[in-house]
């Protein structure tokens, strides 16, 4: 893994392994995206990456899916229920609730790293980028934000020009959700085809893609870090170490 440190990559991006959505352990009493999550890969000496949702009232909330079955005992989307609400459910049964940006941000107080992905719909919609936009330019601690989509990407270049800001993408695009996309906006995402509107800093790019031409040339001629998601073995570590510059890691330690 090769060192950068240009102005918008600074060195602290990939000086440390990120743990994916917190160093978390579900079995163990500590859920993804939570409090719990972030303070043990604090204490494991971990970066970390999360990710936010938009809740009805316009709150940055720290949960990965558009839906709240998978963790917790409602079933209607993250974007029903105000901030207040969702911070009171419990995460996987554990004595954990969702987090607001603004409390994860408070807790984790500039100790690490931090990666933020916003999720998006591609519908054009930057009411979650901007309030993250607004959240980040009061903390005091290194940060970065990253999204699927290039709208957002692209919009953080006037939000928060001084933010490193990422792309993430895969190349082969076999998630079921990539069907309602148009054919066009498909290619371009997984060739980079976007790169003069968004500038990203850095890519997050799926680990068995690689290697690759977009994060090859990125690497070579452009000097941007490549950060590889989610490392789950020891053959996807190889391939961090071979191909990106820091892994996106999960279910083991480093």
């Amino acid at each position: 893994m090769s060192p950068h440190g240009s102005l918008n990559a600074p060195a602290w991006l990939t000086a440390r392994p990120v743990a994916h959505r917190g160093l978390h352990d579900r079995a163990g009493g500590v859920p993804e995206n939570t409090l719990a999550a972030a303070e043990a890969a604090i204490r494991g000496g971990y970066a970390i990456e999360c990710d936010v949702q938009l809740s009805a009232d316009g709150e940055a909330m720290v949960f990965h899916d558009e839906t709240l079955g998978r963790l917790t005992t409602a079933r209607d989307a993250v974007g029903a229920r105000p901030a207040a609400a969702l911070s009171a459910l419990a995460v996987a049964g554990s004595p954990e609730c969702i987090p607001t940006l603004p409390a994860y941000l408070a807790r984790i107080g500039g100790r690490t790293p931090l990666v933020i992905e916003v999720k998006s719909r591609y519908t054009g919609d930057l009411r979650l980028t901007e309030r993250v936009a607004d959240l980040i330019a009061a903390y005091d601690g290194p940060v970065a934000v990253k999204s699927f989509d290039p709208h957002l990407v692209a919009a953080l270049r006037g939000l928060a020009p001084t933010v490193p800001r990422g792309i993430v993408a895969e190349t082969r695009q076999d998630d079921p959700a990539y069907a309602a996309l148009a054919p066009s906006l498909r290619r371009s995402l997984s060739d980079l085809l976007h790169f003069d509107e968004t500038r990203p800093d850095f890519l997050s790019w799926r680990v068995d893609d690689l290697p690759c031409a977009p994060t090859v040339l990125c690497r070579l001629l452009g000097g941007r870090p490549v950060m590889t998601w989610t490392v789950r073995n020891p053959d996807q570590r190889r391939l961090a170490e071979a191909h990106a510059d820091q892994m996106v890691f999960e279910g083991f330690r480093p």
